[in-house]
């Protein structure tokens, strides 16, 4: 930030801590932060988290935040800010939106939910201020990554064509045990939905559909083998953007090997048709372990043939693992969530956008050299 700004985040979660902390520590000129949680004790717990954990003087402070009936005293935070990072359930997404957008504030959130979405787009349309949605890691940073591939792409080989266009991003455990090879790094509810939610694909130039984990298939990256399937919300809004343009397109999450066969199973058994990610959430957090020590894998390709008719693929390849931020070390997936999410909130404080901006419409090689993206992505040439 190269401006004073007063900035609310909404949530105060492991991403909610990480993007408070990013802020107070690179940003240029350090905002005023309002950390906003239904817990009052949970939300200055983490102001008070961030302000010891920062090398630089910083001012947070924690709020009670009811999403469904809005305090007096929110009110006045609400009305005096200039930007709402949302980090809440994805299933609050339109009920913050619409906070932001009574209040004339500029707004970025994470939900990888496509209805939810649907919904912010609608209400933001003719919003006076700029909305940025679904800009975590994925969907986020990997749909901004792969945009930019496309586009070098056919700029280098003079075509405006391709035949796929591949993202694959997983949040793994450095180790994995079985019988499910996994280990929880971050929210159980959102792992339940990505795997039983429909999957926005393209296939044969068009947008389509596709069940979740209905593709799978194996990837060597870097000499390590995965297992990745199509999972639900990673595309954004690159099945209508590039329609007529990619033959073939998709989002898989990357897993350890073993893992999905054993979701697999879990399906198989599931007695509720009420509720199925209620029902898988359940039987995962029985099983499955908590595990701090994480990594995240990011793979993009694009392949088809050049001007000459010769094929051709072009692949990049990230592994991120905790870093030190401040005096506090932050796992892998904290990093990477946070900083594209901030990384939003700071152009559009800058450039002042109205109404919705998706991930295609971001300027992609300027997102992915951002002062927020590179100290945990690195640069893009």
């Amino acid at each position: 930030m190269k401006t004073h700004y007063n900035i609310i985040i909404a949530g105060a979660g492991g991403i909610a801590e990480a993007a408070g902390l990013i802020l107070a520590e690179w940003s240029q000129v350090t905002p005023t932060i309002y950390i906003g949680n239904r817990t009052l004790t949970k939300a200055e717990k983490v102001a008070n988290w961030i302000m010891n954990g920062s090398a630089k003087p910083c001012k947070v402070v924690g709020f009670h935040l009811d999403p469904l009936e809005i305090s007096d005293h929110a009110k006045t935070i609400f009305e005096n800010a200039d930007a709402l990072l949302d980090c809440l359930p994805g299933s609050l997404a339109p009920t913050m939106a619409k906070l932001a957008n009574a209040n004339n504030l500029y707004y970025a959130n994470l939900t990888e939910y496509v209805a939810e979405t649907n919904q912010i787009i609608d209400l933001a349309k003719h919003a006076k201020t700029g909305f940025v949605l679904q800009t975590g890691l994925a969907p986020g940073y990997i749909d901004v990554l792969a945009h930019f591939m496309y586009q070098e792409f056919c700029k280098q080989h003079e075509v405006d064509r391709v035949e796929k266009l591949e993202l694959k991003v997983g949040a793994l455990t450095n180790h994995a045990i079985a019988p499910h090879f996994y280990g929880f790094t971050w929210s159980p509810v959102g792992v339940a939905t990505e795997y039983l939610k429909d999957c926005i694909v393209i296939r044969d130039y068009k947008k389509a559909s596709r069940p979740a984990l209905s593709e799978r298939s194996r990837i060597i990256i870097n000499g390590i083998t995965y297992e990745d399937d199509l999972t639900s919300g990673g595309a954004a809004d690159l099945p209508d953007a590039l329609s007529g343009k990619v033959k073939h397109l998709d989002y898989k999450t990357l897993r350890h090997p073993g893992h999905y066969a054993w979701i697999e199973n879990q399906l198989k058994g599931l007695k509720s048709t009420d509720n199925p990610i209620s029902e898988l959430q359940d039987i995962m957090i029985n099983n499955i372990p908590n595990v701090e020590d994480d990594q995240i894998i990011i793979y993009a390709a694009v392949e088809g043939k050049d001007a000459k008719g010769i094929l051709r693929r072009q692949e990049r390849a990230n592994y991120i693992k905790p870093q030190q931020v401040g005096k506090h070390t932050l796992r892998a997936i904290q990093t990477t969530t946070a900083a594209p999410l901030v990384q939003s909130i700071q152009w559009l404080l800058e450039t002042q956008p109205k109404g919705v901006i998706l991930q295609s419409q971001l300027d992609a090689k300027s997102f992915l050299n951002g002062s927020f993206i590179t100290p945990v992505y690195g640069s893009i040439a």
